[in-house]
């Protein structure tokens, strides 16, 4: 495995003290909704018609914004796409890779009992704004010089 995985917590001391920077691969949807302070929104995913498709642009998008050493706290809603998004990236040539276990709302075990909390039930930050250049859109459109 090409990535490590920490809890809520342990991100955002990553953030805070070891410059790491915290991408939200969650869709444009959840992201808008609410989201870590500071994150970076580029979907792995995007909903569509016939369910879950993947974003043939993620690695591309990634790649016009963080250099391939930079330090990188993925998260989703709970684990799973970040984790598939680590395993994208480690693929593209990325090393400083962290998988945030929880994700953004938490993850639960098949009887509805929550396992790991999320960022959110952490109390750590959170924000609703797109801001300037975190957005997906405005991100793509840096990428795209328009």
């Amino acid at each position: 495995r090409m990535y490590r995985t920490v809890t809520p917590p342990e991100a955002k001391a990553l953030i805070d003290s070891d410059g790491h920077a915290y991408i939200d691969v969650r869709t444009e949807a959840e992201f808008a909704a609410g989201h870590a302070d500071g994150a970076v929104n580029v979907p792995v995913v995007f909903a569509g018609p016939m369910g879950m498709q993947p974003n043939p642009d993620f690695a591309r998008i990634v790649a016009a914004h963080f250099p391939a050493d930079a330090k990188l706290v993925v998260g989703c809603k709970v684990g799973g796409r970040s984790a598939r998004a680590c395993e994208i990236l480690s693929a593209n040539g990325y090393t400083n890779l962290v998988n945030m276990d929880g994700g953004f709302l938490g993850r639960f075990d098949p009887m509805g009992q929550l396992v790991q909390p999320g960022w959110s039930q952490c109390g750590l930050p959170v924000s609703t704004e797109s801001g300037d250049g975190i957005g997906y859109a405005s991100l793509c459109a840096a990428a795209d010089g328009k």
